[in-house]
């Protein structure tokens, strides 16, 4: 293998794959990066066998060939190299690596040690904007469970109800699901929430259309020139819908700001507490109030005003319901529920493409 290639490109790439290049591996070489060339251009590659991704770059290729190298070395190196061509030449194992300034050998391993990266051959394709799925993933990933008990739960659920692709996410306390809009397919995918944050991190520098290919094992996502593909998680996952009120008897729209604030301070004083807060709403006032308590520290009762329907108290996690108002960009809220041990829904008092449900805290 003989090639040349930009110092930012080939930068850009490694910083790409470099993460799933797992060092904790019982085998080695999945702590190593695939370099390969194909078709005049240079593709590097990582994966830790449940993920793959692989990032194509221009190269001129005047000598083809494939190695595997250390990953956590090979993006450090490169990313201190200044601006400028690199030269990659392959003698046996022994990556020489060229810069004007900059000799270097970095030692490899055979690349038909390295795994075979994952294809799908016969799937369905569908296409996704990649600002509605960014903005999907920003405002579910954090409800997904990382605990592997329940495998289910640690992935994201993608499928399509009535023309509709909905992604959902919930670790038993809390549910967040996003219209990410319409789809003739039918689909329903279980994708582990991992592969979604890596996906996340390709995704944001990305504008056009995502193409999406999958079967019954592996998903496929092709985001410009990477490809990220995923095994599906087996499994059913839970009817959440069923989890979702359609009516509520005491609602409060509110600006998102007074609420994220009055949440906010009352967090300081909730963390003796693993985060509890009890809320009361009060039709007769028009007010919602946040009340906390820090046994050793004191206490704090935080009021903001909004467009209240009927009275309540509830006490929730504090946390949960400040990620749902980060999550929400609506200047307006709608903070719903009804008995105190009902889960709450809060959404954007405009838009119903978001609902956030969070599960009550028994006080």
């Amino acid at each position: 293998m003989k090639l040349q290639v930009t110092q930012e490109n080939l930068s850009r790439a490694l910083g790409t794959v470099v993460r799933v290049a797992n060092t904790r591996n019982t085998l080695p070489i999945l702590a190593n990066i695939l370099i390969k060339t194909s078709n005049n251009r240079l593709s590097v590659a990582a994966t830790n066998l449940d993920i793959a991704i692989t990032h194509y770059i221009g190269a001129k290729v005047s000598q083809e060939g494939s190695v595997t190298v250390p990953a956590r070395l090979m993006q450090d190196f490169v990313s201190s190299l200044p601006d400028g061509v690199i030269e990659l030449d392959l003698e046996e194992t022994k990556l020489h690596i060229t810069t004007d300034q900059y000799k270097s050998v970095v030692n490899g391993i055979a690349a038909d040690d390295f795994p075979v990266m994952p294809t799908i051959v016969d799937g369905k394709t569908w296409q996704i904007n990649s600002l509605a799925l960014k903005k999907g993933l920003q405002q579910v990933i954090m409800a997904a469970s990382s605990d592997e008990s329940r495998p289910v739960l640690t992935g994201l659920y993608l499928q399509t109800t009535n023309n509709g692709l909905y992604m959902a996410a919930t670790d038993s306390y809390r549910l967040a699901e996003k219209n990410l809009g319409s789809n003739q397919q039918e689909i329903q995918l279980l994708i582990p929430v991992t592969a979604m944050q890596d996906l996340l991190r390709i995704v944001s520098d990305y504008e056009g259309d995502v193409s999406v290919t999958h079967d019954d094992q592996q998903v496929l996502f092709k985001v410009g020139d990477v490809d990220l593909i995923a095994r599906l998680i087996n499994g059913k996952y839970p009817d959440y819908r069923k989890l979702i009120p359609s009516a509520f008897s005491t609602k409060v729209d509110i600006k998102r700001a007074d609420l994220l604030n009055i949440t906010k301070v009352s967090s300081l004083f909730a963390r003796e507490s693993a985060g509890s807060i009890t809320i009361k709403v009060d039709e007769s006032t028009g007010t919602i109030s946040i009340h906390s308590i820090a046994s050793q520290l004191g206490e704090n009762t935080a009021t903001a005003d909004g467009k209240v329907t009927g009275s309540g108290t509830i006490t929730l996690n504090s946390r949960y319901l400040l990620d749902a108002l980060h999550a929400i960009s609506g200047e307006e809220v709608a903070f719903c529920f009804n008995g105190k041990l009902e889960p709450i829904l809060i959404k954007d008092a405009k838009t119903n493409d978001y609902i956030h449900i969070i599960m009550p805290l028994k006080s």
